[in-house]
């Protein structure tokens, strides 16, 4: 887990080959802080949590659909954009971005980022995949994030996907940002729909908490 956050640091300052650019250093701090220290504090408040995310039998009995589009998602948040971004800022593809704009995308990546990071600190099944494990003990989480929106973990990780396109100053980051986004909405609409037909007492939340990912809006 460790090496694969560490890889979209080194993809962003190999594809920038500028070591003083000080925006990448930035998201690498941003993004190490909240993957890993994230996970770290998920594992503090649920021991065992990190092991079931790579459980293969959980991984196994994964819904047909989200075996393709749980990898598909994973990469796409992280390696497309750092990739597109630097090599962007390598041969200024993009004009350059004011002060203030990337400053205010700092601030989503920021706020994206630990949005999702509380979503997994807080939820004890916030599995890798969609899988229902009534067996053991599955219910469902209606506080922290999830009292705001249903799927918080992906709310948060598409708000932090146009936060690098500012942070970053990179215009055609904002393609694989679109891309990422959709495989996210699709994965939530899916998953929406196994927990509701699946899980008990998820229905009942949904009248409760009405979006998914945006308040008010979707």
């Amino acid at each position: 887990m460790v090496l694969a956050y560490l890889l979209i640091p080194l993809i962003l300052l190999v594809c920038g080959g500028d070591l003083g650019w000080w925006q990448a250093w930035l998201y690498s701090i941003l993004i190490l802080g909240a993957g890993i220290g994230g996970r770290m504090l998920a594992e503090q408040r649920h021991p065992g949590l990190t092991a079931e995310r790579q459980d293969r039998g959980i991984i196994q009995n994964a819904k047909s659909w989200d075996k393709v589009l749980a990898p598909l998602m994973a990469v796409s948040i992280g390696y497309p954009m750092v990739l597109v971004a630097g090599l962007d800022h390598r041969f200024h593809w993009s004009s350059e971005f004011s002060p203030w704009l990337i400053l205010n995308g700092f601030f989503l990546v920021s706020l994206g980022y630990a949005f999702a990071a509380w979503a997994l600190i807080e939820n004890r099944y916030f599995y890798s995949v969609v899988c229902i494990e009534v067996n053991r003990g599955h219910v469902v989480c209606d506080s922290g994030p999830y009292a705001l929106v249903r799927h918080p973990g992906y709310a948060g990780n598409i708000l932090g996907l146009f936060g690098i396109v500012l942070a970053l100053g990179s215009v055609w980051a904002l393609v694989p940002a679109m891309v990422a986004s959709v495989i996210a909405v699709i994965r939530t609409q899916l998953e929406d729909q196994t927990l509701q037909a699946e899980l008990p007492g998820y229905p009942d939340y949904a009248q409760r908490v009405r979006y998914r990912l945006i308040p008010g809006i979707y």
